[in-house]
């Protein structure tokens, strides 16, 4: 595996924690998006379809152990996570068309905040603006929200959440801890 380095030369790695997407829900998105007729921007490709937590960026390789060890002993919640995502958006500023919650589930926000206060000991700066969850559907959008034939509503029922690493378009998991049992 060849890993990118900084100026420094130190290795680092892309690192978010997300929310995976099922096989079965990332068809149907994939399905209910080819129904917008989409003429900008670049689909994301449906293996890609997650629900980001925690953006960490760019981080030291050899921190990857320290990442999981600080998030191993955080409090999850006890049964799966529940998110509807039930609104089609477009994000201007990100040049972004999204699905998001109409009401974002506070067990989500408090597993968002966890997250944040376990790596901020370990001096990884993740971003720092309010928790807005969603699924990337196209980036370089640009142009007016499209019309849906039917409204979207995807159940997303999540028992785990992963660390990934971006490489290239891709994203690989690194680690995974489980919501419930």
């Amino acid at each position: 595996m060849v890993q990118e380095s900084r100026p420094s030369g130190a290795p680092f790695k892309r690192l978010f924690f997300a929310l995976s997407v099922s096989d079965g829900q990332r068809r149907a998105i994939a399905q209910w998006r080819r129904g917008l007729n989409l003429r900008s921007g670049k689909p994301v490709p449906a293996d890609n379809f997650h629900v980001t937590l925690l953006f960490l960026g760019d981080v030291d390789a050899a921190l990857v152990p320290a990442v999981c060890a600080a998030v191993e002993p955080l409090q999850r919640p006890d049964a799966p996570l529940r998110v509807v995502l039930d609104r089609l958006q477009v994000w201007p500023r990100a040049s972004a068309l999204v699905l998001e919650p109409e009401q974002a589930p506070a067990a989500l926000r408090q597993l968002v905040y966890a997250l944040q206060q376990a790596v901020l000991p370990l001096g990884i700066e993740a971003q720092v603006r309010e928790y807005r969850p969603h699924l990337t559907l196209s980036r370089d959008f640009r142009g007016p929200l499209p019309e849906a034939a039917q409204a979207p509503e995807f159940f997303l029922a999540a028992r785990s959440f992963t660390l990934y690493e971006s490489r290239k378009g891709q994203y690989w998991p690194l680690a995974e801890w489980p919501l419930a049992d």
